[in-house]
């Protein structure tokens, strides 16, 4: 049945997908934006602009809503402009949880990550963690997905990572990740990368899949990789060959972020952190109440790989 849904984030790469494929089952969206438009119009999509901390704001937006979907989220602290991992990830679902209980919005749905625990080495993962705990200790009929990397044709990892491809942003002699060891030779976490329009379709379903009440999901595709094989692959589809690769060590990475302005450096502590652990998850409990598998990767690069 098409209800009406409150989307945070609706503005970003998983944001856009998910609005895309709630206007596609015939749902109303409340889309909450920070900018002044989408690049998706239709009518029975509302954009609005307003604070996610105001609560009076809050409960006009829920105003009959069947159900939420809160996807706010952050890779880079800039504290000068009260962007934290605090603010933007535990106090927006703290907030949203008690407009939603205000609002008698039931149905909530939270995307968190893979690998928040309350003892992560990154603060990004704990605060990730800390935002779950909100959903966790409160009434609503709830569901938590924790996506591994999210691939897409208008994500910024892979964007990034076909400008290294093409050797056209830095260090262009070869496609860089940080490694463990002096000289990064013990390579890196494992990864399980999950399209972008996968991650929007288990959004979706979980809003009637009364199985998924009350469940936290890892999310993530059907295949494990190295970074030089990911490296490989991706250089594959969009230039037609293998590029070089090579560790930068995780050590001295980190040190660049103790001498270098945050501003200048295009990663952070908490990235080089996250990237010397496995971000692999075993999704079988997901199929298991879904009904389906993510797609292959490599299947899924190529519907895109020449866009980007």
């Amino acid at each position: 049945m098409p209800q009406t849904i409150f989307l945070t984030g609706a503005s970003g790469f998983v944001g856009q997908a998910i609005v895309q494929q709630l206007l596609s089952r015939n749902h109303t969206v409340r889309a909450l934006i920070h900018r002044t438009s989408l690049p998706i119009t239709h009518p029975n999509l509302h954009l609005i602009v307003g604070d996610l901390f105001d609560n009076k704001f809050l409960l006009w937006a829920l105003h009959h809503c069947d159900a939420i979907i809160h996807l706010i989220g952050i890779i880079r602290e800039k504290p000068s402009h009260g962007i934290t991992y605090q603010r933007l990830h535990e106090q927006s679902a703290s907030t949203l949880v008690h407009a939603a209980k205000l609002a008698n919005v039931q149905r909530f749905i939270h995307m968190s990550a893979l690998g928040a625990r309350p003892n992560a080495a990154s603060l990004y993962h704990r605060s990730k963690y800390n935002a779950e705990q909100s959903l966790r200790q409160s009434q609503l009929k709830w569901t938590i997905f924790r996506p591994s990397i999210i691939h897409g044709p208008n994500g910024e990892f892979m964007q990034q990572v076909a400008r290294w491809a093409r050797k056209s942003a830095p260090p262009f002699l070869f496609m860089p990740y940080f490694g463990a060891g002096l000289f990064g030779q013990k390579g890196a976490g494992l990864l399980q990368p999950i399209f972008v329009d996968d991650v929007a379709r288990a959004f979706v379903d979980a809003i009637d899949n009364e199985n998924s009440i009350g469940e936290i999901y890892p999310l993530a595709g059907p295949d494990r990789f190295t970074w030089p094989q990911f490296y490989r692959i991706v250089s594959n589809a969009i230039v037609g060959h293998p590029r070089l690769t090579a560790p930068i060590p995780a050590w001295f990475a980190s040190f660049l972020t103790h001498i270098t302005p945050a501003a200048i450096l295009p990663f952070n502590r908490d990235q080089i952190q996250m990237s010397q652990e496995d971000n692999i998850a075993d999704i079988a409990p997901f199929i298991s109440h879904f009904g389906w598998t993510p797609t292959p990767f490599q299947s899924s690069l190529q519907s895109y790989a020449l866009k980007l």
